[in-house]
């Protein structure tokens, strides 16, 4: 199930990617909060205390949709915790202008403590979000995100805060997010609508599904001004209500003047993913 679409944001550099923060009342803002309140929609019955995000394939959008996506919860009043798991090519450090010598990495080397995991989070422009980043890249990733250590970490995560926002590394290209999203509440998949292939998606739900994770759907990250869409209407089985903007409203009014027929959705039909 596609539980939003978001629009081809053109990002120059890492400081330009909290849209949230920098253009809250742009389009592109407005299609976070479609996501947020789909993904609530959608766990509806059970309780979101973690979710992990994570895509296919490297350069799909994933750590700025962790981003965007902590800050819009985090707007909402909920404590919001976001985590970069990406071990191996880290960026939220840089999105939020913080030090990386201090995260992940460091929590799980010491005794998992209370003092040594809020020692290891950083404050944001937004009061109610604070990052842990990666920390210094050590030489085992796979080991540490796989090891009892991680669960702990991420356990003790959840009881200082309303939600855990997991920014992971790529399904298909290290082991490593399996393991994490079977421990997560939910797993939100970020496909590129540039790179989408129907045999790496296929892939990519089958090894989380090996595992057991509950995916609750997927985001179209980076879909091109006139095929995207954003969904208000209300779908029976989850609840969930999809948005129209101006591009949509722009599509339909062209289609009175000249017959022409405009589409409900820019996800191809063979994405279909259905919640466990």
């Amino acid at each position: 199930m596609t539980l939003g679409t978001l629009p081809d944001a053109r990002l120059e550099s890492a400081d330009q990617t909290l849209i949230m923060l920098k253009n809250p009342h742009s389009t592109d803002a407005e299609a976070f909060r479609v996501l947020r309140t789909n993904l609530l929609f959608a766990s509806v019955d059970h309780k979101l205390s973690s979710l992990l995000i994570t895509s296919p394939t490297p350069s799909e959008g994933k750590s700025f949709i962790s981003s965007n996506l902590a800050v819009a919860f985090a707007q909402t009043g909920k404590r919001v915790i976001l985590v970069d798991a990406d071990l191996r090519k880290p960026t939220l450090h840089r999105v939020f202008g913080l030090v990386n010598n201090v995260g992940v990495t460091s929590a799980l080397v010491s005794d998992t403590s209370v003092n040594a995991i809020t020692g290891a989070l950083q404050t944001t422009a937004i009061p109610e979000l604070q990052v842990m980043t990666s920390g210094p890249l050590p030489p085992n990733p796979s080991e540490l995100l796989s090891s009892q250590r991680m669960q702990d970490l991420l356990r003790q995560l959840q009881a200082h805060c309303d939600l855990v926002v997991i920014d992971s590394p790529p399904v298909v290209v290290v082991s490593d997010t399996a393991v994490l999203a079977s421990h997560a509440d939910g797993v939100l998949l970020a496909f590129s609508h540039d790179k989408l292939r129907r045999d790496i998606a296929r892939n990519t739900i089958g090894a989380l599904r090996q595992v057991n994770a509950r995916i609750l759907g997927a985001v179209l990250n980076r879909v091109e001004g006139n095929q995207h869409g954003y969904y208000y209407s209300y779908h029976k089985s989850y609840g969930n209500r999809y948005y129209s903007t101006h591009y949509s409203a722009q599509k339909q009014n062209k289609s009175k003047l000249t017959g022409a027929q405009s589409p409900s959705s820019s996800a191809p039909p063979w994405l279909s993913i259905h919640p466990a």
